[in-house]
C-alpha cells in the first residue's frame, strides 16, 4: 500500500465504481419518479399548456409596424378619428358653458336675496324694530306666500304661573 500516491491506480476497481455510480443512479431516479411521478407529470403538461398560451396571445397580438394595406387607409381614419374628437370636444364645452352659466344665474340671484334682506334688516333697524325679528317675519310671509294652504294660529295652552298670586 502505497500512501504517496497522486491518485486512485487505474484497474479494475474504477469500472466497478462506474457500475455502482449507475445503479445509484437509476435506484435515486426511479426511487424519485415512484414517489412523484404523477406530480412531475402534472408539473410538465401544465407547463406546457401555458407555453402554448403564452404563443397564441403573441401571435394574435397585432403588430405595431403598418402593412402596405394599412397604410393606404391610415390616413383617412386618422382625419375621421380626430374630427370625431374635436366635435366631442366642442360639445363637452358647450356643456361646460351651459353649466358656468346656469351657476352664475344661481348665485346672481342669491346675492340679490342677500342684498333685499340686509336692505330690509336694515329699515328695520332704524325704524327701531328688532331686525332678527323683521327677518323671521319676512321668512314666514315668503314661506305662507309660497304655501296655498291657509293657516291657523295655534292658541295657548293655559298655562299655570310659576309663582302663586299671594
Amino acid at each position: 500500500m502505497e500512501l504517496e500516491g497522486a491518485g486512485p491506480a487505474p484497474g479494475p476497481g474504477q469500472a466497478a465504481l462506474g457500475q455502482g455510480g449507475l445503479e445509484f443512479l437509476q435506484h435515486t431516479v426511479g426511487s424519485l419518479l415512484s414517489s412523484y411521478g404523477w406530480y412531475i407529470l402534472l408539473a410538465a403538461v401544465a407547463i406546457y399548456l401555458l407555453i402554448q398560451k403564452i404563443s397564441q396571445s403573441l401571435a394574435a397580438r397585432p403588430s405595431r409596424q403598418p402593412g402596405p394595406a394599412d397604410a393606404a387607409v391610415e390616413p383617412d381614419v386618422v382625419v375621421r378619428r380626430q374630427e370625431a374628437l374635436a366635435a366631442a370636444r366642442l360639445r363637452m364645452q358647450e356643456e361646460l358653458n351651459a353649466q358656468a352659466e346656469r351657476y352664475k344665474e344661481k348665485q346672481r340671484q342669491l346675492e340679490e336675496e342677500k342684498r333685499r334682506q340686509k336692505i330690509a334688516m336694515w329699515e328695520s333697524m332704524q325704524e327701531g324694530k328688532s331686525y332678527k325679528g323683521n327677518l323671521k317675519l319676512n321668512q314666514q310671509e315668503v314661506e305662507s306666500g309660497a304655501s296655498t294652504s291657509s293657516a291657523v294660529p295655534k292658541s295657548k295652552p293655559n298655562k299655570k304661573p310659576l309663582r302663586g298670586g299671594g
